[in-house]
Formats: structure tokens, sequence, C-alpha cells
């Protein structure tokens, strides 16, 4: 090589050089430049980095083109890998929302329901002792019906209204029901069918009163049901 030659190949570098950095200069320029910005953007919004822009400009000058497809594929492809996690992640976290209020719903049901019990519970606290007492209100009833006009009757009567009161702070109601009424098999019992005024299938007579405490029957009322056609 002449030494033309080696001066020619030394301007053509340093040209080549010039140029390269004069376009990185002019691309960081750009990249920095908000004058075409829109209207609506304010410049202190934008955040300006502009060594670090300098840099990226850099790398992708030096970078084979290939490589920047590749790792731009790369990035791309990793984005909807996130995004779809995101996704997933958010329905899971709807469907772990849903089941908690269902979960709250059935403890406070379940509360309502354990509260229910408890009020019946102490509503019937002296069922043992109201069981006991039922009969002897029968027999005072019935004593009641035999002699109207004993001498005993006032301080029957006196002594049935006493107990009445009784079993109504008890929470204790009777079950008498009318002739005619429709049989509930949960607070009466059929003795027999018999010939009746009343309607064919109802009620004809009660044979003997029942009770119920609190919503539930401690006997049944003993009654009569009239035949049907």
């Amino acid at each position: 090589m002449t030494e033309q030659d080696a001066a020619d190949d030394a301007a053509a570098t340093e040209e080549s050089t010039g140029e390269a950095g004069q376009n990185a200069a002019e691309t960081a320029d750009a990249a920095v430049d908000l004058d075409d910005a829109p209207e609506d953007v304010s410049v202190e919004d934008v955040d300006l980095d502009v060594e670090a822009d300098e840099a990226l400009v850099d790398r992708v000058a030096e970078s084979d083109p290939e490589d920047v497809a590749r790792e731009l594929a790369a990035l791309r492809t990793r984005t909807e890998a996130l995004e779809s996690q995101v996704e997933r992640q958010d329905e899971e976290i709807e469907e772990l929302e849903s089941k908690l209020k269902r979960k709250q719903a059935d403890f406070q049901n379940y509360k309502k329901r354990m509260k229910k019990r408890r009020e019946q519970e102490q509503q019937r606290a002296t069922e043992d002792l109201v069981s006991r007492l039922l009969d002897v209100r029968d027999n005072l009833d019935r004593a009641l019906d035999q002699d109207e006009d004993a001498d005993i009757r006032g301080g029957v009567e006196s002594t049935l209204r006493q107990l009445d009161d009784v079993l109504d702070a008890e929470n204790v109601e009777v079950i008498d029901p009318d002739p005619g009424e429709d049989v509930d098999p949960t607070q009466h019992q059929v003795l027999a069918r018999v010939e009746s005024e009343a309607d064919p299938g109802t009620i004809a007579d009660v044979h003997r009163p029942g009770y119920e405490m609190a919503e539930k029957v401690l006997r049944e009322a003993q009654v009569t049901v009239s035949e049907e056609e």
C-alpha cells in the first residue's frame, strides 16, 4: 500500500465515524425535541432521560438488525405472557372474593339460626315443669264442668286462672281448634271419625286440648273428624 492509499483510507474512516456520530446526535436530539408534541401534552409530564436515550440509540446503531428484531420479539412474547398471567390472577382474585362473600353470607345465616335456637331453648327452659302441670290444668277444667253449683267452684276458677297466667308467662298456648277447622297433623291427633254437621274431613269436636310452647308442640289436641260422604 502506498502512502497515498493509506491517507485515503484514514480520511474515509474519519468521515464515516463523523457521520455516525452526527446521526446519533441528531437521533438523540430528535428524541428529546418536544416542539412537535401535541398541545394536550405538557413538557413537565414527560420523563426525559437524555443519557438513557443516547445509550439506547448507540446500542441500536451498534447492534445487528436481526438481533434487534429477535430481542423485540422476545420482549413482545414476554409482555403477552405477563398480560395473560395478570388476567388469570385477576380472575382468581374475583373468584376468591366471590367465595368470601358466600362464606360471609353463610356465616351470618348460621349466626341467625343459632340465635333463634338459643332463644327457643331459653323459652323452653321450663318445658319439663310445664309438661307436668298440663294434667293438673286438665283436672281443674274437668272439675268445673262436673258441678256448676258446688261451693268450690270459685276457688277452682281462681286456681285455673292463676295456672293459665303461669303457662302464659312460659310462652305456652292452648291448642283448641273450633269445629269445622281443617286438621293439622302437626297439632291434632285424630281419635275417630264421626257423623257431624261440620264439613266432611274437618274437625267435629275437641276431646282434649293440646299445648305448644315457643312453637314446639308439647301435646297434640285430640279431636274427632267429620265423616266424609
